[in-house]
């Protein structure tokens, strides 16, 4: 073994370097991580949309001692609760043996990703092949989306209240749906255009039938058909995609990645690879001495609005209720309150390298990246964490011997994006995000380490348990 030097033993002391996972943990840990992993993919193929997201933490929640909250009943330390809102967010929260006054941790993820919804009035047929016309939700390449398996999934309310669910294309034995490309033989005039506008929005069409009614003549014989077995299987009529909510997602299913498993391919880890380990946590968390809440929020793809995003004050309220309980000023709880914003940061890849600067990119398995600000180009749009805040996290995080490194969202005039850390930092609250390396983001297929997901676990435990 070579002798170490002066200069390696400064280099050890005083440059930063974060370790690679495999190099800096036991294989006992990287075993755990492997098994966290399982039920996170378990987790991905159960919760492709915001809606079921929330039923599938609260079927996890209630099954590790969660209740729905009353509000005006005194819970005492150690007693669990969980709030949903509207069925696409929910709070869940651990009493602390402290009062609420000296403050509250919150670990806040998103459930929603990049998809196609359907329009208001989406069916119609063209030259006799039925279609649904779509509008895309956050942030997607066009062009990523086409010729791929589709799954249908959401929900058409009928004008009597019924709730009329779809998950149509996850199980074997399923139709799958896809919108169609041109042929490279006929592309040339496509293959000129700007990645960005080779595929138009409007021509986001999703196949859906071929077959008109047997024997009948007139138009639309296809989309009649189509029609025709909506309502023999579901009771719906055209009229009523007026009032659903109806998405299509890749129909893949989360799947290891790399010879050596050390990946999981799947779409919606933004953010789910953060919602996931942030809700564990709540769910292992016990006898906390500050009250600890996951909160896991709706509509931050499309800038966190309406009545499900952060930017609304179902969170707010929540704490105030929690304030209530115990004769506190809701106020006091927030200015006292400690954030872990949970979203993902851009993983280094060599392929695109020229967006990244390197020595301030997060890489796959050097653990969970700390995003001390977003924004794009003069930080404009971001929450900028305070030095005080950061020095507080990384403390807590090399005391518990967690990977963790730093990264920003590519390079200064090239990067940028939105979490939820700029409406928590609003409200008063000491907020820095935290979350899980991907590469390619906002594409039907995203990769993220095992290693870097389960460090995402164990640090918004130990932050609700410091």
């Amino acid at each position: 073994m070579k002798e170490q030097t002066y200069a390696d033993k400064l280099r050890e002391e005083l440059t930063y370097n974060p370790k690679h996972g495999s190099a800096a943990m036991k294989e006992d840990e990287i075993k755990r991580a492997d098994e966290f992993c399982e039920d996170y993919k378990d987790f991905l193929d159960n919760a492709k949309t915001e809606r079921e997201a929330t039923a599938e933490a609260v079927k996890l929640a209630e099954i590790a001692g969660f209740v729905p909250f009353e509000k005006g009943k005194v819970y005492t330390a150690g007693q669990k609760v969980y709030r949903v809102n509207r069925g696409k967010a929910i709070m869940l929260a651990v009493i602390g043996k402290k009062s609420v006054k000296e403050g509250v941790r919150l670990a806040i993820a998103h459930i929603d990703s990049p998809r196609l919804d359907l329009k208001p009035n989406p069916l119609f047929e063209s030259d006799e092949l039925a279609m649904l016309k779509t509008h895309y939700y956050g942030g997607i390449k066009k062009y990523q989306w086409t010729t791929i398996p589709l799954a249908m999934h959401g929900v058409i309310v009928l004008k009597n209240g019924e709730k009329i669910e779809f998950r149509l294309g996850e199980e074997e034995g399923d139709p799958q749906f896809c919108i169609t490309d041109i042929l490279p033989h006929l592309g040339a005039e496509q293959a000129k255009k700007p990645l960005g506008t080779a595929i138009p929005g409007e021509n986001l069409n999703i196949l859906v039938g071929s077959r008109a009614i047997e024997g009948d003549k007139g138009t639309d014989l296809v989309k009649l058909n189509v029609l025709r077995l909506l309502n023999e299987q579901y009771g719906i009529v055209e009229s009523d995609f007026l009032s659903a909510e109806i998405e299509f997602v890749p129909a893949a299913k989360a799947r290891d990645v790399g010879f050596d498993r050390s990946m999981i391919g799947s779409y919606g880890h933004d953010d789910r690879v953060c919602a996931y380990p942030a809700l564990m946590a709540a769910l292992t968390c016990n006898n906390p001495d500050y009250t600890a809440i996951t909160v896991l929020t709706d509509k931050e793809e499309i800038g966190s609005e309406g009545n499900t995003g952060l930017q609304s004050a179902y969170m707010k309220y929540f704490i105030y209720d929690l304030a209530d309980m115990q004769s506190v000023d809701g106020r006091d709880v927030l200015s006292a309150s400690e954030c872990l914003s949970a979203d993902v940061n851009a993983a280094y890849d060599p392929i695109y390298a020229d967006a990244y600067e390197k020595r301030n990119s997060c890489y796959l398995n050097k653990g969970v990246c700390i995003t001390k600000y977003t924004g794009a180009r003069g930080k404009s749009g971001t929450s900028d964490a305070s030095a005080e805040y950061m020095a507080r996290i990384r403390a807590l995080l090399d005391r518990k011997n967690i990977l963790w490194q730093i990264g920003e969202l590519g390079k200064v005039d090239v990067g940028g994006g939105g979490t939820v850390a700029k409406f928590v930092s609003n409200l008063d609250v000491d907020t820095v995000d935290m979350g899980v390396p991907v590469l390619s983001m906002h594409a039907p297929w995203e990769i993220v380490a095992k290693i870097d997901v389960y460090m995402a676990y164990r640090a918004f435990y130990e932050f609700f348990l410091d």
